[in-house]
Protein backbone atom coordinates (compact mmCIF):
# COMPACT_ATOMS: atom_id res chain seq x y z
CA UNK A 1 0.00 0.00 0.00
CA UNK A 2 2.72 2.44 0.95
CA UNK A 3 4.58 2.32 -2.41
CA UNK A 4 1.29 2.87 -4.27
CA UNK A 5 0.38 5.98 -2.28
CA UNK A 6 3.87 7.41 -2.49
CA UNK A 7 3.82 6.83 -6.24
CA UNK A 8 0.49 8.67 -6.47
CA UNK A 9 1.97 11.53 -4.47
CA UNK A 10 4.93 11.79 -6.81
CA UNK A 11 2.71 11.46 -9.88
CA UNK A 12 0.56 14.42 -8.83
CA UNK A 13 3.67 16.50 -8.24
CA UNK A 14 5.08 15.51 -11.64
CA UNK A 15 1.80 16.51 -13.33
CA UNK A 16 2.12 19.95 -11.76
CA UNK A 17 5.67 20.36 -13.02
CA UNK A 18 4.89 19.00 -16.49
CA UNK A 19 1.89 21.32 -16.75
CA UNK A 20 4.15 24.25 -15.93
CA UNK A 21 6.45 23.24 -18.79
CA UNK A 22 4.03 22.03 -21.42
CA UNK A 23 1.33 24.70 -21.54
CA UNK A 24 1.98 27.07 -24.46
CA UNK A 25 2.31 30.78 -23.78
CA UNK A 26 -0.69 32.79 -24.94
CA UNK A 27 -0.23 35.45 -27.57
CA UNK A 28 0.46 38.97 -26.35
CA UNK A 29 2.22 37.86 -23.16
CA UNK A 30 4.25 40.64 -21.59
CA UNK A 31 8.01 40.06 -21.32
CA UNK A 32 8.93 37.71 -18.51
CA UNK A 33 10.54 39.25 -15.43
CA UNK A 34 13.48 37.59 -13.68
CA UNK A 35 12.57 34.92 -11.13
CA UNK A 36 12.73 35.34 -7.36
CA UNK A 37 15.91 33.68 -6.18
CA UNK A 38 14.91 30.34 -4.59
CA UNK A 39 16.27 28.79 -1.44
CA UNK A 40 19.98 27.93 -1.87
CA UNK A 41 19.49 24.40 -0.52
CA UNK A 42 16.81 23.69 -3.08
CA UNK A 43 18.73 25.10 -6.01
CA UNK A 44 22.41 25.66 -6.61
CA UNK A 45 21.98 28.10 -9.50
CA UNK A 46 21.00 31.72 -8.95
CA UNK A 47 17.66 31.31 -10.73
CA UNK A 48 16.07 28.44 -12.60
CA UNK A 49 12.98 27.50 -14.55
CA UNK A 50 12.03 23.98 -15.64
CA UNK A 51 13.13 23.53 -19.28
CA UNK A 52 14.00 19.83 -19.35
CA UNK A 53 12.11 16.96 -17.77
CA UNK A 54 15.04 14.54 -17.78
CA UNK A 55 15.67 13.24 -14.24
CA UNK A 56 12.76 15.20 -12.75
CA UNK A 57 11.16 12.08 -11.24
CA UNK A 58 14.12 11.38 -8.98
CA UNK A 59 14.41 15.04 -8.06
CA UNK A 60 10.73 15.29 -7.17
CA UNK A 61 10.82 12.14 -5.07
CA UNK A 62 13.87 13.43 -3.22
CA UNK A 63 12.32 16.80 -2.50
CA UNK A 64 8.99 15.32 -1.38
CA UNK A 65 10.73 12.88 0.96
CA UNK A 66 12.88 15.71 2.34
CA UNK A 67 9.85 17.87 3.16
CA UNK A 68 7.97 15.02 4.79
CA UNK A 69 10.97 13.79 6.77
CA UNK A 70 11.56 17.30 8.14
CA UNK A 71 7.92 17.63 9.20
CA UNK A 72 8.06 14.25 10.93
CA UNK A 73 5.24 11.85 11.67
CA UNK A 74 3.65 13.80 14.51
CA UNK A 75 2.16 16.46 12.25
CA UNK A 76 -0.46 18.93 13.57
CA UNK A 77 -3.59 19.58 11.54
CA UNK A 78 -2.52 23.08 10.51
CA UNK A 79 0.26 21.58 8.35
CA UNK A 80 -2.17 19.45 6.38
CA UNK A 81 -4.29 22.53 5.81
CA UNK A 82 -1.34 24.35 4.32
CA UNK A 83 -1.41 27.02 7.05
CA UNK A 84 1.87 27.29 8.96
CA UNK A 85 0.20 28.50 12.13
CA UNK A 86 0.54 26.29 15.17
CA UNK A 87 -1.67 28.37 17.44
CA UNK A 88 -4.94 26.69 16.49
CA UNK A 89 -7.76 25.08 18.43
CA UNK A 90 -7.00 26.50 21.87
CA UNK A 91 -9.45 25.39 24.56
CA UNK A 92 -11.84 27.93 26.05
CA UNK A 93 -14.61 28.16 28.61
CA UNK A 94 -16.27 24.83 29.31
CA UNK A 95 -13.45 22.86 27.66
CA UNK A 96 -10.95 24.27 30.17
CA UNK A 97 -13.34 23.70 33.05
CA UNK A 98 -13.86 20.07 32.13
CA UNK A 99 -10.21 19.32 31.39
CA UNK A 100 -9.23 20.63 34.83
CA UNK A 101 -12.22 19.20 36.68
CA UNK A 102 -13.27 22.50 38.28
CA UNK A 103 -16.60 23.11 40.01
CA UNK A 104 -18.49 26.39 40.49
CA UNK A 105 -17.18 27.06 43.98
CA UNK A 106 -13.56 26.61 42.90
CA UNK A 107 -14.03 28.98 39.97
CA UNK A 108 -15.82 31.57 42.10
CA UNK A 109 -12.86 31.66 44.50
CA UNK A 110 -10.35 32.48 41.76
CA UNK A 111 -9.29 36.14 41.33
CA UNK A 112 -10.32 38.00 38.18
CA UNK A 113 -7.61 39.20 35.80
CA UNK A 114 -7.62 41.38 32.69
CA UNK A 115 -5.46 41.06 29.59
CA UNK A 116 -5.19 44.71 28.54
CA UNK A 117 -3.82 45.12 25.00
CA UNK A 118 -1.99 48.36 24.02
CA UNK A 119 -4.23 50.18 21.58
CA UNK A 120 -4.73 53.43 19.67
CA UNK A 121 -7.12 56.36 19.66
CA UNK A 122 -8.20 58.75 16.91
CA UNK A 123 -9.34 62.38 16.87
CA UNK A 124 -12.97 63.09 16.05
CA UNK A 125 -15.12 66.24 15.97
CA UNK A 126 -16.18 65.31 19.52
CA UNK A 127 -12.67 64.77 20.88
CA UNK A 128 -10.32 61.83 21.40
CA UNK A 129 -11.83 58.38 20.76
CA UNK A 130 -9.74 55.67 22.48
CA UNK A 131 -9.99 51.98 21.66
CA UNK A 132 -10.11 49.62 24.65
CA UNK A 133 -9.28 46.02 23.82
CA UNK A 134 -8.61 42.89 25.89
CA UNK A 135 -10.02 39.91 27.75
CA UNK A 136 -11.34 39.22 31.25
CA UNK A 137 -10.48 35.80 32.67
CA UNK A 138 -9.70 33.68 35.70
CA UNK A 139 -6.56 31.59 35.85
CA UNK A 140 -6.91 28.27 37.67
CA UNK A 141 -4.17 26.85 39.86
CA UNK A 142 -2.94 23.85 37.87
CA UNK A 143 -0.78 21.18 39.47
CA UNK A 144 2.71 20.78 37.99
CA UNK A 145 2.09 17.25 36.69
CA UNK A 146 -1.14 18.29 34.96
CA UNK A 147 0.49 21.43 33.55
CA UNK A 148 3.29 19.36 32.03
CA UNK A 149 0.74 17.02 30.48
CA UNK A 150 -1.08 19.97 28.91
CA UNK A 151 2.14 21.65 27.74
CA UNK A 152 3.34 18.50 25.97
CA UNK A 153 0.38 18.74 23.61
CA UNK A 154 2.01 21.80 22.02
CA UNK A 155 5.45 20.25 21.53
CA UNK A 156 6.73 17.98 18.74
CA UNK A 157 9.25 15.17 19.32
CA UNK A 158 10.07 16.42 22.81
CA UNK A 159 8.43 17.07 26.18
CA UNK A 160 8.58 19.61 28.97
CA UNK A 161 10.56 17.14 31.05
CA UNK A 162 13.29 17.07 28.39
CA UNK A 163 13.66 20.84 28.11
CA UNK A 164 16.26 22.91 29.99
CA UNK A 165 14.81 24.29 33.25
CA UNK A 166 14.34 27.86 31.97
CA UNK A 167 12.59 26.65 28.80
CA UNK A 168 10.41 24.23 30.75
CA UNK A 169 9.34 27.08 33.04
CA UNK A 170 8.37 29.25 30.08
CA UNK A 171 6.44 26.39 28.45
CA UNK A 172 4.49 25.88 31.67
CA UNK A 173 3.75 29.60 32.04
CA UNK A 174 2.54 29.89 28.46
CA UNK A 175 0.39 26.77 28.79
CA UNK A 176 -1.13 28.19 31.97
CA UNK A 177 -2.04 31.36 30.04
CA UNK A 178 -3.89 29.20 27.49
CA UNK A 179 -5.90 27.20 30.02
CA UNK A 180 -7.82 30.11 31.49
CA UNK A 181 -11.52 30.65 32.09
CA UNK A 182 -12.87 33.59 30.10
CA UNK A 183 -15.44 35.63 31.99
CA UNK A 184 -18.53 36.76 30.10
CA UNK A 185 -20.93 39.58 31.00
CA UNK A 186 -18.32 41.38 33.10
CA UNK A 187 -18.09 45.17 33.40
CA UNK A 188 -14.62 46.70 33.24
CA UNK A 189 -13.42 50.05 34.55
CA UNK A 190 -10.20 51.76 33.41
CA UNK A 191 -7.95 54.41 34.88
CA UNK A 192 -5.97 56.61 32.46
CA UNK A 193 -2.67 58.31 33.34
CA UNK A 194 0.08 60.05 31.31
CA UNK A 195 2.71 57.49 30.25
CA UNK A 196 6.37 58.53 30.71
CA UNK A 197 7.94 55.68 28.69
CA UNK A 198 7.10 52.79 26.38
CA UNK A 199 9.44 50.65 24.31
CA UNK A 200 13.15 50.60 23.57
CA UNK A 201 14.23 52.56 20.51
CA UNK A 202 17.29 54.46 21.66
CA UNK A 203 15.12 57.55 21.96
CA UNK A 204 14.11 59.10 25.28
CA UNK A 205 10.75 57.75 26.33
CA UNK A 206 10.83 54.84 23.89
CA UNK A 207 10.22 56.78 20.71
CA UNK A 208 7.26 57.53 18.51
CA UNK A 209 5.24 59.48 21.11
CA UNK A 210 5.29 62.11 23.87
CA UNK A 211 4.06 62.19 27.44
CA UNK A 212 1.00 64.48 27.68
CA UNK A 213 0.54 67.05 30.42
CA UNK A 214 -2.84 65.64 31.34
CA UNK A 215 -5.40 63.03 30.46
CA UNK A 216 -5.94 61.41 33.86
CA UNK A 217 -9.48 60.09 34.27
CA UNK A 218 -11.60 57.04 34.95
CA UNK A 219 -13.56 55.25 32.21
CA UNK A 220 -16.41 52.80 32.67
CA UNK A 221 -16.41 50.61 29.58
CA UNK A 222 -19.96 50.82 28.17
CA UNK A 223 -20.44 47.16 27.22
CA UNK A 224 -20.10 43.92 29.18
CA UNK A 225 -17.61 41.31 27.98
CA UNK A 226 -18.61 38.82 25.27
CA UNK A 227 -19.16 35.11 25.79
CA UNK A 228 -15.40 34.69 25.16
CA UNK A 229 -14.57 37.34 27.79
CA UNK A 230 -13.48 39.88 25.17
CA UNK A 231 -14.03 43.63 25.14
CA UNK A 232 -13.22 45.79 22.12
CA UNK A 233 -14.68 49.21 21.38
CA UNK A 234 -13.87 52.91 21.01
CA UNK A 235 -14.85 55.24 23.87
CA UNK A 236 -14.80 59.04 23.89
CA UNK A 237 -12.50 60.31 26.63
CA UNK A 238 -12.26 63.72 28.28
CA UNK A 239 -9.44 66.05 27.25
CA UNK A 240 -8.31 66.90 30.82
CA UNK A 241 -5.13 68.55 29.55
CA UNK A 242 -4.60 66.43 26.42
CA UNK A 243 -3.67 68.30 23.23
CA UNK A 244 -6.42 68.35 20.61
CA UNK A 245 -5.67 66.08 17.66
CA UNK A 246 -6.39 68.80 15.11
CA UNK A 247 -3.78 71.12 16.62
CA UNK A 248 -0.77 68.82 17.01
CA UNK A 249 1.21 66.20 15.12
CA UNK A 250 2.42 64.63 18.39
CA UNK A 251 1.36 61.12 19.33
CA UNK A 252 0.38 61.15 23.01
CA UNK A 253 1.00 58.18 25.33
CA UNK A 254 -1.44 57.11 28.03
CA UNK A 255 -1.12 54.28 30.54
CA UNK A 256 -4.39 52.36 30.71
CA UNK A 257 -5.05 50.42 33.91
CA UNK A 258 -7.91 47.94 34.18
CA UNK A 259 -9.53 47.86 37.61
CA UNK A 260 -11.48 45.29 39.57
CA UNK A 261 -15.06 46.46 39.10
CA UNK A 262 -16.68 44.91 42.20
CA UNK A 263 -14.40 46.59 44.79
CA UNK A 264 -14.85 50.08 46.17
CA UNK A 265 -12.85 52.84 44.49
CA UNK A 266 -10.70 53.43 47.53
CA UNK A 267 -9.46 49.84 47.61
CA UNK A 268 -9.69 48.97 43.91
CA UNK A 269 -6.45 47.35 42.69
CA UNK A 270 -5.07 47.49 39.17
CA UNK A 271 -5.41 44.06 37.53
CA UNK A 272 -4.18 44.74 33.99
CA UNK A 273 -2.21 47.58 32.43
CA UNK A 274 -1.12 48.69 28.96
CA UNK A 275 0.12 51.79 27.14
CA UNK A 276 -2.13 53.23 24.44
CA UNK A 277 -1.52 55.94 21.86
CA UNK A 278 -3.57 58.96 20.77
CA UNK A 279 -2.71 59.29 17.07
CA UNK A 280 -3.45 62.47 15.06
CA UNK A 281 -5.44 62.25 11.80
CA UNK A 282 -2.44 62.76 9.49
CA UNK A 283 1.08 61.37 9.54
CA UNK A 284 2.87 58.06 9.03
CA UNK A 285 2.09 54.69 10.68
CA UNK A 286 4.06 51.48 10.34
CA UNK A 287 2.07 48.25 10.63
CA UNK A 288 4.52 45.48 11.37
CA UNK A 289 4.16 41.73 11.65
CA UNK A 290 6.33 40.14 14.37
CA UNK A 291 7.08 36.48 13.63
CA UNK A 292 10.06 35.93 11.31
CA UNK A 293 10.41 39.64 10.65
CA UNK A 294 11.12 41.11 14.10
CA UNK A 295 11.98 37.86 15.88
CA UNK A 296 13.22 34.41 14.87
CA UNK A 297 10.20 32.10 14.93
CA UNK A 298 10.43 29.71 11.96
CA UNK A 299 6.68 29.13 11.79
CA UNK A 300 7.33 27.15 8.61
CA UNK A 301 9.23 24.51 10.63
CA UNK A 302 6.70 23.16 13.16
CA UNK A 303 9.13 21.72 15.70
CA UNK A 304 11.36 24.80 15.73
CA UNK A 305 8.42 27.20 15.58
CA UNK A 306 6.77 25.64 18.61
CA UNK A 307 9.98 25.60 20.63
CA UNK A 308 10.74 29.20 19.67
CA UNK A 309 7.26 30.28 20.72
CA UNK A 310 6.52 28.07 23.73
CA UNK A 311 9.87 27.45 25.37
CA UNK A 312 12.86 29.39 24.11
CA UNK A 313 13.49 33.07 24.86
CA UNK A 314 12.44 35.38 22.03
CA UNK A 315 15.40 36.34 19.83
CA UNK A 316 15.49 39.35 17.50
CA UNK A 317 15.98 38.75 13.78
CA UNK A 318 19.46 40.02 12.96
CA UNK A 319 19.81 43.81 13.38
CA UNK A 320 16.14 44.61 12.73
CA UNK A 321 15.88 46.58 16.04
CA UNK A 322 18.49 49.01 14.67
CA UNK A 323 16.33 49.65 11.59
CA UNK A 324 13.24 50.40 13.68
CA UNK A 325 15.21 52.51 16.17
CA UNK A 326 16.61 54.60 13.33
CA UNK A 327 13.14 55.14 11.90
CA UNK A 328 11.88 56.13 15.34
CA UNK A 329 14.66 58.69 15.78
CA UNK A 330 14.67 60.10 12.24
CA UNK A 331 10.97 60.21 11.30
CA UNK A 332 8.95 62.73 13.32
CA UNK A 333 5.76 61.48 14.98
CA UNK A 334 6.09 57.96 13.56
CA UNK A 335 3.33 55.69 14.92
CA UNK A 336 4.38 52.06 15.46
CA UNK A 337 1.61 49.45 15.31
CA UNK A 338 2.33 45.74 15.74
CA UNK A 339 -0.14 43.28 14.21
CA UNK A 340 0.14 39.56 14.91
CA UNK A 341 -2.40 36.84 14.20
CA UNK A 342 -1.22 34.99 17.30
CA UNK A 343 -4.25 34.53 19.61
CA UNK A 344 -4.53 36.98 22.44
CA UNK A 345 -3.97 34.39 25.21
CA UNK A 346 -0.29 33.97 24.29
CA UNK A 347 0.62 37.53 23.32
CA UNK A 348 2.08 38.69 26.65
CA UNK A 349 5.49 37.36 25.63
CA UNK A 350 5.14 39.19 22.31
CA UNK A 351 4.33 42.50 23.97
CA UNK A 352 7.11 42.10 26.51
CA UNK A 353 9.62 41.30 23.75
CA UNK A 354 8.56 44.28 21.63
CA UNK A 355 8.78 46.76 24.51
CA UNK A 356 12.25 45.54 25.44
CA UNK A 357 13.57 45.46 21.87
CA UNK A 358 11.60 47.81 19.58
CA UNK A 359 9.88 51.21 19.77
CA UNK A 360 6.74 51.24 21.84
CA UNK A 361 3.47 51.05 19.94
CA UNK A 362 -0.08 49.81 19.77
CA UNK A 363 -1.00 46.17 19.18
CA UNK A 364 -3.52 44.02 17.36
CA UNK A 365 -3.87 40.30 18.05
CA UNK A 366 -6.28 37.53 17.10
CA UNK A 367 -9.48 37.66 19.20
CA UNK A 368 -10.81 34.42 20.66
CA UNK A 369 -13.73 34.28 18.24
CA UNK A 370 -11.25 33.89 15.37
CA UNK A 371 -10.26 30.36 16.32
CA UNK A 372 -10.14 28.05 13.31
CA UNK A 373 -7.92 28.02 10.21
CA UNK A 374 -10.42 29.79 7.97
CA UNK A 375 -10.96 32.56 10.49
CA UNK A 376 -7.22 32.89 11.04
CA UNK A 377 -6.73 33.61 7.35
CA UNK A 378 -9.26 36.47 7.53
CA UNK A 379 -8.26 38.14 10.79
CA UNK A 380 -5.26 40.06 9.41
CA UNK A 381 -7.37 41.70 6.70
CA UNK A 382 -10.08 42.46 9.26
CA UNK A 383 -7.60 44.21 11.57
CA UNK A 384 -5.90 46.05 8.70
CA UNK A 385 -9.21 47.43 7.47
CA UNK A 386 -10.09 48.54 11.01
CA UNK A 387 -7.01 50.72 11.43
CA UNK A 388 -7.10 52.04 7.83
CA UNK A 389 -10.73 53.10 8.28
CA UNK A 390 -9.91 54.65 11.67
CA UNK A 391 -7.21 56.85 10.08
CA UNK A 392 -8.35 57.60 6.50
CA UNK A 393 -5.87 60.48 6.10
CA UNK A 394 -2.76 58.71 7.41
CA UNK A 395 -0.25 56.85 5.25
CA UNK A 396 0.99 53.38 6.14
CA UNK A 397 4.19 51.35 5.85
CA UNK A 398 3.42 47.61 5.79
CA UNK A 399 6.12 45.16 6.91
CA UNK A 400 6.01 41.34 7.06
CA UNK A 401 7.51 38.23 5.44
CA UNK A 402 6.57 35.88 2.62
CA UNK A 403 5.81 32.86 4.82
CA UNK A 404 2.34 34.25 5.66
CA UNK A 405 -0.18 33.52 2.92
CA UNK A 406 -2.61 36.05 4.42
CA UNK A 407 0.03 38.80 4.16
CA UNK A 408 0.71 38.04 0.51
CA UNK A 409 -2.99 38.45 -0.21
CA UNK A 410 -4.00 41.24 2.18
CA UNK A 411 -1.13 43.71 1.70
CA UNK A 412 -1.64 44.32 -2.04
CA UNK A 413 -5.41 44.43 -1.47
CA UNK A 414 -4.94 47.37 0.90
CA UNK A 415 -3.25 49.32 -1.91
CA UNK A 416 -6.23 48.95 -4.23
CA UNK A 417 -8.96 49.23 -1.59
CA UNK A 418 -7.46 52.29 0.14
CA UNK A 419 -5.91 54.34 -2.68
CA UNK A 420 -3.09 56.63 -1.64
CA UNK A 421 -2.80 55.31 1.92
CA UNK A 422 -0.12 52.62 1.49
CA UNK A 423 3.25 54.36 1.28
CA UNK A 424 5.51 51.28 1.13
CA UNK A 425 5.37 47.50 1.47
CA UNK A 426 8.46 45.63 2.72
CA UNK A 427 8.52 41.84 2.69
CA UNK A 428 11.34 39.63 3.92
CA UNK A 429 11.81 36.80 1.40
CA UNK A 430 12.11 33.96 3.92
CA UNK A 431 12.45 31.24 1.28
CA UNK A 432 15.56 32.98 -0.09
CA UNK A 433 17.14 33.44 3.33
CA UNK A 434 16.08 30.35 5.29
CA UNK A 435 16.35 26.93 3.66
CA UNK A 436 13.83 25.60 6.19
CA UNK A 437 10.98 27.51 4.55
CA UNK A 438 9.36 25.00 2.18
CA UNK A 439 5.94 26.67 1.96
CA UNK A 440 5.17 28.32 -1.39
CA UNK A 441 3.87 31.87 -1.58
CA UNK A 442 1.88 33.77 -4.19
CA UNK A 443 3.14 37.11 -5.56
CA UNK A 444 0.34 37.56 -8.11
CA UNK A 445 -1.34 40.25 -5.99
CA UNK A 446 1.59 42.59 -6.64
CA UNK A 447 1.37 42.40 -10.42
CA UNK A 448 -0.65 45.58 -10.92
CA UNK A 449 1.08 47.64 -8.21
CA UNK A 450 3.64 50.36 -8.81
CA UNK A 451 7.00 48.52 -8.90
CA UNK A 452 8.55 51.29 -6.79
CA UNK A 453 6.01 50.94 -3.98
CA UNK A 454 7.21 47.61 -2.57
CA UNK A 455 10.39 45.63 -2.00
CA UNK A 456 11.23 42.00 -1.28
CA UNK A 457 14.38 41.97 0.84
CA UNK A 458 16.72 39.44 2.45
CA UNK A 459 18.47 41.18 5.36
CA UNK A 460 17.61 44.23 7.50
CA UNK A 461 20.46 46.25 5.99
CA UNK A 462 18.51 46.23 2.70
CA UNK A 463 16.20 48.76 4.41
CA UNK A 464 18.94 51.25 5.35
CA UNK A 465 19.17 54.69 3.78
CA UNK A 466 15.63 54.53 2.37
CA UNK A 467 13.65 57.76 2.64
CA UNK A 468 10.40 56.04 3.50
CA UNK A 469 8.94 59.27 4.86
CA UNK A 470 8.89 60.61 1.30
CA UNK A 471 7.92 57.33 -0.36
CA UNK A 472 11.29 55.79 -1.30
CA UNK A 473 10.49 52.08 -0.96
CA UNK A 474 12.96 50.44 -3.33
CA UNK A 475 16.66 49.98 -2.70
CA UNK A 476 18.22 49.95 -6.17
CA UNK A 477 21.04 47.70 -4.98
CA UNK A 478 18.64 44.94 -3.87
CA UNK A 479 17.82 42.75 -6.86
CA UNK A 480 14.12 41.93 -6.99
CA UNK A 481 14.07 39.00 -9.44
CA UNK A 482 10.29 38.97 -9.40
CA UNK A 483 7.63 37.14 -11.37
CA UNK A 484 3.96 37.13 -10.46
CA UNK A 485 2.58 33.77 -9.39
CA UNK A 486 3.49 30.98 -7.01
CA UNK A 487 7.08 30.98 -5.76
CA UNK A 488 9.08 28.49 -3.71
CA UNK A 489 7.70 25.30 -5.23
CA UNK A 490 9.91 22.15 -5.19
CA UNK A 491 13.55 22.60 -6.29
CA UNK A 492 13.29 26.29 -6.89
CA UNK A 493 10.44 26.13 -9.42
CA UNK A 494 8.74 29.54 -9.60
CA UNK A 495 5.58 30.17 -11.60
CA UNK A 496 4.23 33.28 -13.22
CA UNK A 497 5.09 34.78 -16.55
CA UNK A 498 3.33 38.11 -16.45
CA UNK A 499 -0.25 38.88 -17.32
CA UNK A 500 -2.63 35.96 -17.72
CA UNK A 501 -0.63 33.46 -15.65
CA UNK A 502 -2.53 33.60 -12.36
CA UNK A 503 -5.16 30.99 -13.24
CA UNK A 504 -2.63 28.50 -14.55
CA UNK A 505 -0.37 29.10 -11.53
CA UNK A 506 -3.26 28.50 -9.16
CA UNK A 507 -4.06 25.19 -10.82
CA UNK A 508 -0.45 24.08 -10.58
CA UNK A 509 0.02 25.04 -6.97
CA UNK A 510 -3.26 23.39 -6.02
CA UNK A 511 -1.92 20.16 -7.51
CA UNK A 512 1.31 20.55 -5.60
CA UNK A 513 -0.36 21.42 -2.31
CA UNK A 514 -2.79 18.57 -2.79
CA UNK A 515 0.08 16.16 -3.30
CA UNK A 516 1.86 17.56 -0.24
CA UNK A 517 -1.24 17.02 1.89
CA UNK A 518 -1.53 13.48 0.51
CA UNK A 519 2.08 12.87 1.41
CA UNK A 520 1.49 14.18 4.93
CA UNK A 521 -1.51 11.88 5.30
CA UNK A 522 0.52 8.92 4.07
CA UNK A 523 3.22 9.69 6.61
CA UNK A 524 0.70 9.93 9.44
CA UNK A 525 -1.26 6.80 8.46
CA UNK A 526 1.72 4.59 7.76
Amino acid sequence: MAPTLVTLFCTLTILAAVYAVAEPKPDGLVPEHPLITPSPTLLGDVTRTVKHRRGILDDLKGNANSVLSELGSNIPSYVASGVPNFFQGFPAGEDVRQSLGLDDSQISALPTSVLNIPSYGNWTDRGWNLRFRGNVYKQPNIEREKLDELANVFLIDTSVEELPPDQAAQARNLTASIFVLQQDNENVTFSLRPAPTAGASGEQGGGGAVTPNGGSQQIDFPNPTTTQGDFDDFVLIQSNGLIAGNSTSDIQRLNVYAEEANISNAERPYIGNATSYLVPPTGLTIISDIDDILRITKIYQPKEGLLNSFARPFVQWKNMPDIYANWSRSIPDFHFHYLTTTPEQVTRNYMDFIYKTYPGGSFDTRPLNFSDVEATLSIRKYLLVKIFETFPERKFILVADTSNSDVMKAYPQMVTEFPGQVQCIFLRNTSATDDGDRFPYDTSGFEDLDRNSYMFFKVPDDLTNLDIQNGQCLNASVQQNLTFGWQGLPFGINLGEGAGSSSRSSSIVNLWLGSLVLGVMVTVLL
